[in-house]
């Protein structure tokens, strides 16, 4: 196992920017980041401003928290409003703005909510409060949805019948498929998630490049793992040569994390699912199987929301798509900031927005 220390090594990034040179790249490319961890340490670094003026990088829908539709946000805030639940959460989750309230001022008005670490600690808490409903909010990917799955198994081995899960869990290759068919971005090649092909591996992605002959890498998240990612990506664009290849070989193998899957898959089933910016996408999101509904809270807990209200002058969901950059947005960095956020790309660790506005973005362009 190589030190973290090496993919900051000057001598490195300076001897792989200049292969990414010596290509000879004479059009523009543009590769999308498609992990919101990406997104971050590619601004944290500003990896921007070290490429070619013709690879310009765009964000995707790799964050779980900005590609969750607003309806799912207001059924949160009615949960919490119950007098026998308790929604538990990821911090990130608190202040995503619903249509007219979010979880954090339901909280300072006296609604029922709790931040933890994992959904394990859920299962705690309902255990040890057993005169409450205590509901999980399953926000997430293949990375967490696993973990999701292994507290619905512990709280059926523990027999606790007060512990649910509110699913809005999501798999990431079909709205890559649906990102790869919208000419209006044109991708010309994917930096794939790293976390997710820990899980997945590196044969989910193989219709990317067989179907539509986009240039696919699974990259680390230090810079020149990035870097090298970029590198890898130009090469096969230049040679005409679309493919998977994994540049995270520490973590990542071509056929993942078969245990890890088999749990989530225990438990959870595809369905189709609303995102975000993408709308509804076929067979990607993961809801509860029938032998597993006793934790369903949706299929338990039945509350009544109004039809959802996107925030006026908000364009997350152009963002998330990667038609837009958050400058192109009148709010950003004025009325929408990580304090009073307007949209959910702000409020986020992993959102494109908050990226830009802490890192400086805006001003390598």
């Amino acid at each position: 196992m190589r030190y973290v220390d090496e993919f900051k090594d000057k001598i490195l990034i300076k001897r792989v920017l200049s292969e990414i040179d010596d290509l000879g790249l004479n059009k523009e490319i543009r590769l999308m980041e498609v992990c919101g961890t990406h997104t971050m340490s590619v601004h944290r670094h500003g990896i921007p401003t070290l490429l070619p003026r013709n690879l310009k990088l765009i964000s995707g829908p790799g964050c779980p928290v900005c590609v969750t539709p607003n309806d799912y946000i207001d059924t949160a805030v009615e949960y919490a409003r119950l007098k026998d639940c308790i929604v538990v959460t990821f911090g990130d989750m608190l202040k995503v703005p619903g249509s007219n309230s979010d979880l954090q001022l339901e909280k300072a008005n006296g609604g029922n909510v709790e931040v933890v670490y994992s959904a394990l600690d859920a299962v705690k808490l309902a255990q040890a409060i057993p005169e409450k409903k205590v509901i999980f909010l399953g926000i997430g990917f293949e990375t967490t949805a696993p973990t999701i799955a292994a507290s619905i198994l512990e709280a059926r081995n523990r027999n606790i019948k007060n512990y649910f899960v509110f699913s809005a869990a999501k798999t990431m290759p079909p709205p890559l498929k649906a990102l790869a068919e919208d000419e209006e971005i044109g991708i010309d090649g994917f930096i794939l998630p790293g976390h997710v092909s820990t899980i997945i591996g590196s044969k989910a992605y193989e219709f990317i490049a067989d179907d539509y002959r986009i240039a696919c890498v699974i990259a680390g998240f230090e810079p020149f793992s990035i870097l090298e990612g970029i590198y890898m990506l130009a090469l096969q664009i230049k040679e005409g040569t679309p493919k998977v290849q994994i540049q995270y070989k520490w973590v990542v193998k071509p056929e993942g994390n078969p245990k890890a899957r088999e749990i989530l898959y225990e438990v959870f089933e595809p369905c189709d699912c609303k995102w975000r910016g993408l709308g509804l996408i076929e067979e990607s999101g993961l809801r509860i199987r029938n032998e597993y509904k006793p934790f369903d809270a949706e299929a338990n807990i039945k509350i009544r929301t109004e039809r959802p209200i996107e925030r006026k002058g908000c364009i997350c969901g152009e963002i998330i798509k990667g038609k837009k950059l958050p400058m192109d947005c009148g709010l950003f960095g004025k009325a929408c900031i990580p304090e009073s956020p307007h949209g959910p790309c702000m409020v986020s660790s992993e959102g494109t927005c908050s990226a830009y506005y802490k890192y400086g973005g805006k001003d390598w362009l």
